[in-house]
């Protein structure tokens, strides 16, 4: 018989997997499909710094997980923050353009894939997956944390 913190360390255990696996492919489709580093390579013509941009990205993604589900933290003069947080809100403005890119692919896929009538379905299915998960996370995971 298995004991109910054991259940519900497994079900924590497949949701944070399946949500991991659901971030990342998000992620991997946002620089790959949309094309953002060969965009900004082309903008910026800095053809030779690309492995540069990919190693960046790599090394961005790998330091952020650490520092998300660490305890580590950082302490930084007010300047540096300041550098943070303007690179923060280029990424979030890079994303905010790319995903409304995004929104351009759905109606062209789901003419091809001929279920038009369902696109609301699906806009909204996204919208509220996204408002139950982060619902979910600011009043379950964050008062779990502290």
């Amino acid at each position: 018989m298995i004991s109910d913190s054991i259940r519900v360390w497994i079900l924590e255990v497949f949701i944070g997997f399946g949500s991991g696996i659901m971030v990342g492919s998000g992620f991997v489709a946002f620089l790959t499909v949309l094309g953002i580093i060969p965009r900004l390579v082309q903008l910026s013509k800095s053809y030779r710094f690309l492995s540069s941009y990919q190693t960046s990205v790599i090394i961005g993604a790998l330091l952020g997980t650490f520092l998300s589900f660490s305890t580590v933290t950082v302490s930084l003069p007010v300047i540096l923050l300041i550098i943070w947080g303007l690179l923060h809100g280029v990424f979030v403005g890079m994303l905010a353009a790319g995903l409304t890119e995004v929104l351009n692919v759905f109606p062209i896929l789901m003419k091809r894939l001929g279920i038009e009538r369902e696109l609301l379905w699906l806009l909204m299915a996204v919208v509220i997956g996204k408002i139950a998960g982060s619902v979910f996370h600011w009043t379950i995971f964050v008062d779990i944390m502290h």
